[in-house]
This record gives structure tokens, C-alpha cells and sequence, in this order.
């Protein structure tokens, strides 16, 4: 087994002896690159921002900005990361590092006062940079952009989803991010796309007596559970990371699934599309495309872009939260679960999964696999995410619709709830009520007077009972009124 190790701005650097659990912020921090901060430790903040390289969706590399403060060092075993000290090329002898593109920006149009959230900033602007596909479109004739948030030069201000600013306000840095063109030819990092990303590397680093372990297959990975069904699995990291950070979790074991290929497949088939687990949320968002439309006008709405650069819905599921966002989508989806372990696979409809406050039906050794989504998909479909910012926030109450409606008539109903009970659920008397009734006001009103009905809302520090109870049915009052102003325009 090879030594673990990373390369940081082309330096290869070995992990050891760096505790399993330390975050890469807290390593890099350690070697100098202090331009990596701290500043929420929950993934919120964006001040730790970092690039790696990871397989593109256009190009054989795309550099994706990721939260290192959640990410063990350890999991970024033979990968390659770039910090905000890395992104400015060196000079001629004796000068300064000529800056970056996104760098020279945010200096010259007032992005940075303090300076303690800009280098993240600054990684999580480069990405986008880098991103392909984004380029320049024609100014409107009157000199206002096509619309707030993505500019006249293809940048979308949601790349910076994540990132906080408490001082210099965000007017600056939007200029910024809307002056950058496009890479050079010579770009370093612009060439390195063309190129594939480091190949997925075997771990097995162990310090002190705790170990993390990434498997080259599924099937060792599934035996390796069976051994050690203590194991912590991780994917993204992004809920285990702030376990660790703001609780002091420690595993004894922790087993990176990340990489797996069999994790990693998008698959669309004449009866369903299957979801591998460990895909990342923007590349399934990037994958289809728009092709499953719920799934669509859910991803803006899930966290930052930031956090779905890393999470995974194989993650939000095996979390089992009540509060997550994927699984009320995923309910009127009708979708299913493929579990697998050692003995083999079996597929379980979502419905059934959730058996109790973050518990399922998921046995000791077994993983997510799959998520597959039935085809054809419901017609009309919304997801209505409750919450007390617009982006970036964990939902009070989630409401995901999918309704084929014929002739005027419902023909099936799904409906999805988060934070309304213990678990994720189906608002099964709700879909009865609707189920072989005329698409109408009457229809609709009466029907979310049942859906105020479901679950088991609490009072909590995000919403009370009575709250919550009111947004369930005016969510259903807020479709009606969507659907019938598209069908009269």
C-alpha cells in the first residue's frame, strides 16, 4: 500500500501524521497556507474554500470548489488540490506573483476590506471560472444584465452560494465576478482540464489507532463493512464533517465510498434512471440536465453550491433526517432505494425506507447503492421548500408535488413531506383526496384542508406547529394557482 499522500499547487505532500480525523483546513493550515480559513466550521461560511480536481461532467478535469473544513485530509488521498495561494503565478526573479484573473478583480473593484472571507471567495469564483460552458452573452439593449444573478460574461452568482462577506458587502465582489473572461490559452489550470483527473487510489491510513479505508471496489468495500460494521461510512462529508467539528466525533473506522465506480453511474433505462449514491449533487444536477424537472427545482434550493459540490444522495438519505431536502423530492418521485451488502442487493421503495428519527430499514453492513426514479415522471411537479432565507438554508417544512392530471382530472397524486414528523413522508390522504377528482378550486381547497392534516408537526426554533400546519396547505393552494395560470396563458 502506497503511502497516502496529496498534491497541493503541484506539490505532492504525504498526509502523515496527521490524525484521520484532521480536516483538510486544519492540515493546510498547518503547512503555511494560511489564506485557508475558519470560519463557521459547519460548511456555511465558504472562508475555507478550496479547488480539486475532480472528473468533469464537458471536460475530462473540472476544478470544483469544496468546503475543507468538512472534508478529512485522508479522503483526498492521490488527488490534487488547489488553495488561493496556488491560483497567482510566479514572477520574474525578484518580483511579485503575478495574480490571477478572478485575484486582480477582486483587488481592483473593491472586493476585499478585512479580507478574512476573500481567499475563499477568490476559490470558489476560479471554479467558476473554469467552468465549462460558461461564456459571454450579448448586453441587453438598455445595459442591465439578463437577470440578477448571472452576468454578461456567463458567470452564475450561485457558484458563490456558500460564501459569506460581513464587511464589504456583496455589490463589489458581484462586479468582480461579472469582469472575469475567459481563461488563457497559456492558463495552467485551464490546460489541466484537458487532462483526466488523478485515477481513485486504494487508502488504508491508520494513526494512533483509528483508521480511514477507501477500497478499489464495491464488492471489497461491502466486505469490509461486514468486518467492521462499526465503520463510519462517508461520502461528501458534509454532515459527518460538521459532527466532527462542532460535536468531536471521532470513528475508530471511517470508510470512504466516494470513489467507487459502482457509486458513480447515471444510468437512464425505458423504466426508470438510476442514481448512483455517491454522485455529487451538481453532477447529477449537470448529468440530467433539466431531464427530471423536480429534481431541477430542487437543487438550486439544496444548501450551497458549495456543499453540493461534496454531498450525495446516497448521504442525505443514510443521514435519515427528517429535515433533508432530497427525500420529499424523492418521495413523489415514487423512487426506491437499492441497498447492497456482501450477500447481494434488493431494491426498497423510499415510502418503506424510513422506519423511525434517523432510522431505516437499512441493516448492519449494508449501503446505499442507487436511487432509482420511475419513468414516465408525473407531468406537473413542484418542490416548495419552506425556509427563513431564500438559498442556503435548512428547511422549516418541504413540499415536493408530482400530479398527472388528464383531461382535467387527477389522475395520480404523490406528495412528499419534510419536517413534519419523525421522518420524511408520503401525504397519503392528501393524494386519496385528490386522486380521481376534477382539477379545480374546490378540489384543491379541499384537499389542502387534508394536508394540513398530515404528519406530526412540532414547534422547534425554526417554526412552530401551527406554522408549519398553515404552509402545508397553502403550498397546495400555491400549485393550484401555478398550474391554472399556465394553462390560461
Amino acid at each position: 500500500m502506497v503511502a497516502a499522500r496529496l498534491t497541493i499547487n503541484g506539490k505532492e505532500t504525504p498526509i502523515s501524521p496527521a490524525a484521520p480525523h484532521t480536516t483538510a483546513l486544519d492540515f493546510l493550515r498547518e503547512r503555511g497556507l494560511t489564506g485557508t480559513k475558519e470560519g463557521c466550521a459547519e460548511g456555511e461560511c465558504g472562508a475555507c474554500s478550496v479547488l480539486v480536481a475532480r472528473p468533469g461532467v464537458d471536460k475530462p478535469t473540472d476544478w470544483v470548489a469544496v468546503n475543507a473544513c468538512l472534508l478529512p485530509v485522508a479522503a483526498l488521498d492521490g488527488q490534487e488540490v488547489v488553495t488561493s495561494e496556488g491560483l497567482a503565478t510566479a514572477g520574474e526573479p525578484g518580483t511579485a506573483p503575478v495574480l490571477h484573473p478572478v485575484q486582480e478583480e477582486m483587488a481592483m473593484r473593491g472586493g476585499s476590506q478585512c479580507g478574512y472571507c476573500t481567499p475563499g471567495f477568490v476559490c470558489s469564483m476560479a471554479a467558476e471560472y473554469y467552468r465549462p460552458g460558461r461564456c459571454a452573452h450579448a448586453e441587453p439593449a438598455d445595459g442591465a444584465h439578463a437577470d440578477a444573478e448571472h452576468g454578461p460574461n456567463g458567470f452564475d452568482l450561485h457558484a458563490l452560494s456558500g460564501n459569506l462577506c460581513r464587511c464589504t458587502g456583496y455589490r463589489p465582489i458581484r462586479d468582480a465576478a461579472f469582469a472575469v473572461g475567459t481563461p488563457a490559452d497559456e492558463d495552467p489550470l485551464a490546460r489541466r482540464r484537458e487532462q483526466a483527473p488523478p485515477a481513485p487510489v486504494a487508502t488504508e491510513y491508520v494513526q494512533d489507532g483509528r483508521a480511514f479505508l477507501r477500497k478499489d471496489t464495491l464488492a471489497e468495500t461491502l466486505l469490509l463493512l461486514r468486518e467492521r460494521p462499526d465503520a463510519v461510512v462517508v461520502a461528501g462529508s458534509t454532515d459527518w464533517g460538521v459532527e466532527v467539528n462542532i460535536r468531536s466525533r471521532r470513528a475508530d473506522c471511517a470508510v470512504a465510498v466516494d470513489r467507487l465506480p459502482e457509486l458513480r453511474e447515471l444510468r437512464v433505462e425505458p423504466g426508470f434512471v438510476e442514481i448512483g449514491a455517491a454522485l455529487t449533487l451538481t453532477e447529477i444536477e449537470r448529468r440530467l440536465d433539466g431531464s427530471v424537472p423536480l429534481l431541477a427545482e430542487l437543487f438550486p434550493q439544496f444548501a450551497s453550491r458549495l456543499i453540493r459540490n461534496s454531498a450525495t444522495l446516497g448521504g442525505n438519505l443514510g443521514t435519515g433526517s427528517p429535515i433533508g431536502d432530497s427525500p420529499p423530492a424523492l418521495l413523489a418521485l415514487d423512487a426506491s432505494v437499492v441497498l447492497a451488502d456482501a450477500d447481494g442487493e434488493r431494491e426498497v421503495p423510499l415510502a418503506d425506507y424510513f422506519t423511525g428519527y434517523r432510522q431505516s430499514v437499512r441493516r448492519p453492513g449494508e449501503l446505499i447503492r442507487a436511487v432509482r426514479v420511475p419513468l414516465p415522471l408525473s407531468p406537473v411537479t413542484a418542490f416548495h421548500k419552506i425556509a427563513k432565507r431564500r438559498f442556503d438554508d435548512i428547511s422549516s417544512v418541504a413540499v415536493a408535488f408530482a400530479l398527472d392530471i388528464r383531461d382535467g382530472v387527477v389522475r395520480t397524486a404523490r406528495i412528499g413531506l419534510g419536517g413534519v414528523a419523525a421522518t420524511p413522508i408520503r401525504a397519503l390522504a392528501t393524494e386519496a383526496a385528490l386522486e380521481g377528482e376534477p382539477w379545480t378550486a374546490e378540489t384543491a381547497d379541499a384537499a389542502a384542508r387534508v394536508l394540513r392534516t398530515e404528519g406530526t408537526p412540532m414547534d422547534d426554533h425554526r417554526a412552530s406547529a401551527g406554522y408549519r400546519t398553515a404552509m402545508l396547505g397553502q403550498s397546495l393552494l400555491k400549485l393550484y394557482a401555478r398550474t391554472t395560470e399556465a394553462v390560461s396563458s
